[in-house]
């Protein structure tokens, strides 16, 4: 294909992935207010002020127009904006993400083995699942967490959270876990090419342990240890599944390398015809 070919193959993908990012961003900022009642979902703004609302009431400040509700304190005029279109453009990423993964998808795999495509394929899935997993894990703990950080100031304060602050914490909690829990893919794939194997990842274990837990305190915002454990745990027990997995691959590969030089070893169809050959000519 042409250089010119590939740039507007480039221009239209990136068209259709720019038009599903904002379809999905217009979904998310309607979201945001009205939940789908047809899915039995809540709205999007009760889904990120969840774990903030889970924290006991005598932490946070409680407003609205009965005194007990649990809202944010936006201190701008545009601050109730800024967290509507911000959640909006998260879960219209999030919504569209099947279009615009499919477009790379669709402009890089073409000059790829079919073979390539198949390792990326699995790769790409396992990915996207793992990250899945984390964001879910941060979502569950966050609110525990928050509980810690916004109680140590016990009964001499109360704390009002604004949409930015809290925002900025929540989606830090999410991509820090959903990031963190590629690990183990990333050990697989450095098996795969041959660059670390099973037997040394698994010598390596109380080390990488030891330095997961000291990651896991240097990345969490707050070091509460509530989430910090979650983390530092959840880690070690990927990177234990990524030991076992690298083993198994090493095993199957010692098999296959072993079954290959047997098969060296034996002769061949034409070897025999000469060692015949010879033979008979020697009794002649």
């Amino acid at each position: 294909m042409a250089l010119r070919d590939h740039l507007m193959e480039l221009r239209r993908r990136v068209f259709l992935a720019a038009l599903g990012l904002f379809v999905g961003t217009v979904v998310g900022f309607v979201w945001f207010a009205h939940g789908p009642w047809f899915l039995g979902l809540r709205s999007l703004g009760d889904i990120l002020t969840a774990p903030y609302c889970s924290v006991p009431a005598q932490y946070r400040i409680s407003l609205g127009p009965t005194g007990a509700e649990c809202r944010l304190l936006a201190t701008g005029p545009f601050s109730a904006v800024e967290f509507r279109l911000k959640a909006a453009l998260l879960a219209g990423t999030v919504l569209s993400a099947p279009i615009w993964l499919g477009q790379l998808w669709g402009f890089v795999t073409p000059g790829l083995y079919a073979k390539e495509r198949r390792y990326a394929r699995v790769f790409a899935g396992l990915g996207g699942v793992l990250f899945a997993a984390g964001a879910v894990l941060a979502y569950v703990v966050v609110g525990e967490g928050l509980t810690v950080l916004l109680g140590f100031g016990g009964e001499t304060t109360v704390s009002a959270l604004t949409p930015e602050s809290y925002f900025t914490f929540i989606i830090s909690m999410l991509l820090i876990f959903g990031v963190s829990f590629e690990l183990p893919l990333m050990l697989i794939l450095l098996n795969r090419v041959g660059v670390v194997t099973g037997a040394a990842l698994a010598r390596s274990r109380r080390y990488a342990i030891f330095g997961l837990v000291v990651f896991a305190g240097l990345v969490v915002p707050g070091n509460d240890p509530i989430t910090m454990g979650a983390l530092a745990v959840s880690l070690s027990v990927l990177f234990e599944v990524a030991v076992q997995v690298a083993r198994l691959h090493d095993r199957s590969l010692a098999r296959r390398q072993a079954r290959a030089a047997l098969h060296d070893d034996e002769p061949s169809a034409l070897e025999d015809i000469s060692v015949g050959s010879s033979t008979g000519s020697g009794r002649a």
